[in-house]
């Protein structure tokens, strides 16, 4: 009997993403390697006027999987209306999507 060591897949379930979820248009810069670099975003609030923020910092990047949905996770400081906000900006590579979540 053979066992085949190459076909395990090491893809760690993050569970399910938590807070208020909001898609955004982001523009990004993709480095040469594949790294994903957000550098503005675009949101609608709750009145339907469009928002643009232009003052992020990049905490930290990860790959994640969220319930079987392979996602880059962004934690950003981001500056809106003279506040800081922590937030996560997460893309979603198959859809090429952007959310925007609050922590």
């Amino acid at each position: 009997m053979a066992f085949r060591i190459g076909d395990i897949i090491d893809h760690s379930e993050s569970g399910v993403l938590r807070g208020i979820q909001k898609p955004v248009a982001c523009d990004c810069w993709f480095t040469s390697t594949g790294k994903t670099i957000p550098l503005r975003i675009k949101i609608m609030d709750s009145e339907g006027e469009l928002h643009f923020i232009s003052d992020i910092r990049v905490l930290s990047s990860e790959e994640k999987n969220y319930c079987g949905i392979k996602t880059i996770e962004h934690v950003c400081i981001i500056a809106f209306n003279n506040m800081e906000y922590t937030v996560k900006l997460i893309f979603t590579k198959e859809e090429c999507r952007w959310m925007l979540v609050t922590v």
